[in-house]
């Protein structure tokens, strides 16, 4: 991240070289951090807007309160320091990571009841997620032997560094078998998510993405049914099978940093014809009108910086 010069820990702006944490810290050896993934656009008037701010610091705040930490800074707290950090580093767009982080106070397993947490945003330019040409041309997708875990036995619902592990295997089997990315199962073998973004299907003019349970509630994936709303487009959440996957007539991921990608194939059956299907460009072409603050009525999604 050479092109970042700041990044903002605990209420300052710190050196990009600057800004560390001790090796021994609690969420370094437990995962007992808890982040969000945002991106700021450059608008179609020139501005840069971070999109859905509030909706991403809600979850981040949530997600620490999973097991009791406590950050000191409110989610109007943390719009201004991301404000204040992507001036800092002169971007007029750019993806912004915050994480809050246990430090090396506390060690061990046993938590105190409100563990104080060390909270860092940093931004850094960041392109298409999953390749320059995967809007344009789609992605080849494996579905994993990795499976998202039962939620009685983890929280799926909270943006924790420790519930990524799984998503990294997920991974990096999919890279191994030269694809772009996997999809997972749950633990009944419906379909779940991808290893870092929801998922949708089209099939006979209906969209369907799995119910949330083992799936993180997307931020990306509130949007969709938003837009699907006004395109007078039905949608529903229900299971799905891996069946389905592959006679489906679309499928697209989506994610704040893989934004709309439609999916071109899935272990090697094609869908589409093997490029993106209708509805997955409209959405596409929805969103990213959205984003730069150029479509009719979604005015409410910008916090310019």
């Amino acid at each position: 991240m050479a092109d970042s010069k700041v990044i903002w820990m605990d209420g300052e702006l710190v050196p990009f070289e600057n800004a560390s944490v001790h090796v021994l810290s609690h969420s370094l050896h437990y995962g007992s951090a808890a982040f969000e993934g945002i991106r700021a656009y450059k608008t179609h008037d020139g501005r840069t807007a971070i999109f859905r701010a509030r909706e991403h610091y809600d979850r981040f705040l949530r997600s620490a309160a999973v097991f009791g930490g406590r950050i000191r800074f409110s989610a109007e707290d943390l719009i201004k320091a991301t404000a204040a950090v992507i001036k800092g580093n002169d971007f007029d767009e750019c993806y912004v990571r915050p994480i809050a982080y246990i430090g090396n106070e506390t060690r061990g397993l046993k938590l105190p009841p409100d563990p104080a947490m060390s909270v860092a945003i940093a931004t850094w330019k960041w392109g298409k997620y999953l390749g320059a040409d995967s809007l344009s041309k789609g992605i080849k997708v494996h579905i994993a032997s990795f499976r998202r875990p039962d939620p009685a036995s983890s929280l799926p619902w909270a943006k924790l560094s420790g519930n990524y592990l799984n998503s990294i295997m997920a991974r990096r089997e999919a890279t191994l078998n030269g694809k772009d990315e996997a999809i997972l199962l749950d633990q009944q073998g419906f379909v779940a998510e991808g290893s870092g973004e929801n998922i949708f299907v089209v099939r006979n003019g209906q969209i369907a993405t799995p119910p949330l349970g083992a799936v993180l509630p997307g931020i990306t994936r509130d949007c969709i049914f938003d837009m699907a709303k006004r395109l007078q487009l039905p949608i529903v959440e229900r299971p799905i099978t891996r069946n389905e996957l592959y006679v489906a007539d679309e499928v697209f991921f989506t994610g704040t940093a893989a934004e709309v990608t439609p999916i071109a194939e899935i272990d090697g059956y094609a869908l589409a014809g093997g490029k993106p299907g209708v509805i997955t460009r409209r959405f596409a072409e929805m969103y990213e009108k959205c984003t730069r603050g150029a479509a009719e009525g979604y005015s409410g999604w910008l916090t310019y910086v």
